[in-house]
């Protein structure tokens, strides 16, 4: 038994979440029952995790959509985001194919999956907008490449942050460029949320790679050539790159979504909104809350797993089957420091560092496991996945639902 109309799912954003979110969708689902269109500005796949060597000069295998989903039902509009209307269903989406008058094109859904992830964050420091580098985007990362490129031996670069993204910024790029000065400004300790093992191990790779760590500094101030501490202190800097943090995109400010202070939108265990059930939310752009209460930090780590519990609960939902709910949980940190050097921070479920670490090029290749893996997993979108599709119950008639569940089931079944 088929349903009168395909229903039509419009996942928002090409990143790891995204794509994985769609990919899984499909391979779960018949596709004579349902659209799915994934809406992304770019052709191919984004390595965000890796962008700080994109930085370094490094280039990267390309990864283009049409390949990844080619074979799977899933269809590939190119386009910005610019507004989502969620009391009518429809997303606006500017450039996208065949718009060349600049006007946005309409996109209706009947279930949305947000995923247009995050960006980086100048904290509204002054001078960072202006003068500072990212590497939370492609084009970013591009940007800082080229002027990198460009200093000669001697010069200075500062990056402000010391989490994940700052470390692995600063030492790939010390690391690339040891004619460079390259400082690390933190707002604490270096690593202070590392087990004792991490901490000595991050040390001694980054006075290794000559790297001058400012501890317990807070930059107040960009300048073209300088930072600013809160104290006033002037610490020189040809390049300033941020990396203190992410900033949701603004899109779902717009709407009526349920939202948290810092623009994530609220969801449940399945990943579905509070105050929009059409709607499911994954990655940085979702508030999701992880084991012991505590909220999933923005990162690949929570956003895969968001990712496989939204495609499986909208599969579910519309097939009116068991909706499944795996609690998200945490294993490890994967840092890189470089291309030689590593550590892996084992933490437990919420997320908390224990004693365990590796640490040097057997924690490097360990990190360079897991990047090939998430890739994989994004260009391999329906693989390892169980090759029955369920079809969907038609929503309009929610209250047959409960009996036509089983008869598509059996029919799956014999066929």
């Amino acid at each position: 038994m088929q349903p009168t109309q395909q229903h039509r799912i419009v996942v928002l954003g090409a990143g790891y979440t995204g794509a994985v979110a769609a990919g899984r969708i499909a391979k779960r689902l018949h596709r004579g029952d349902v659209t799915i269109t994934l809406v992304n500005p770019e052709p191919d796949f984004v390595e965000r995790v890796r962008l700080h060597q994109v930085a370094a000069g490094q280039d990267l295998k390309p990864r283009p959509f049409a390949e990844m989903f080619a074979g799977t039902g899933v269809q590939l509009r190119l386009g910005h985001v610019t507004a989502v209307d969620v009391d009518r269903k429809t997303v606006s989406v500017t450039g996208a194919d065949g718009q060349d008058d600049g006007r946005p094109a309409e996109l209706p859904y009947d279930t949305l999956v947000y995923a247009l992830g995050s960006g980086w964050n100048d904290g509204g420091v002054p001078g960072a907008a202006a003068h500072a580098h990212e590497v939370s985007s492609r084009p970013g990362a591009l940007r800082l490449r080229e002027r990198l490129a460009a200093l000669g031996a001697g010069r200075t670069v500062v990056v402000v942050g010391g989490g994940l993204t700052g470390l692995e910024a600063a030492t790939e790029i010390a690391e690339a460029r040891p004619d460079l000065d390259v400082a690390l400004a933190a707002r604490g300790v270096l690593g202070d949320w590392l087990s004792a093992k991490g901490r000595a191990h991050l040390r001694k790779v980054v006075d290794g790679l000559g790297i001058t760590v400012h501890e317990h500094t807070a930059v107040a101030e960009v300048t073209v050539d300088r930072v600013i501490t809160a104290d006033g202190t002037a610490v020189p800097a040809d390049v300033t790159v941020w990396t203190t943090g992410f900033a949701v995109r603004p899109i779902a400010e717009a709407t009526t979504l349920r939202l948290t202070d810092r623009g994530q939108i609220v969801v449940d265990g399945t990943m579905r909104s509070v105050s929009h059930p059409d709607v499911y939310a994954v990655g940085d752009a979702a508030m999701a809350i992880g084991p012991n209460g505590k909220p999933l930090r923005m990162s690949c780590a929570s956003g895969v797993p968001m990712a496989w519990q939204a495609a499986d609960a909208i599969a579910a939902r519309l097939a009116g089957t068991k909706v499944p709910q795996v609690a998200i949980r945490y294993f490890q940190q994967c840092i890189s420091l470089g291309r030689k050097e590593g550590l892996i921070q084992f933490v437990t479920a919420d997320d908390r560092a224990v004693d365990r670490a590796l640490t040097g090029r057997v924690a490097a290749l360990y990190k360079e496991l897991i990047c090939k893996g998430a890739a994989w997993g994004v260009a391999n979108p329906t693989a390892g996945l169980p090759t029955r599709r369920r079809h969907v119950v038609p929503q309009d008639i929610p209250a047959l639902a409960p009996v036509l569940a089983p008869a598509l089931a059996e029919a799956e079944a014999t066929a």
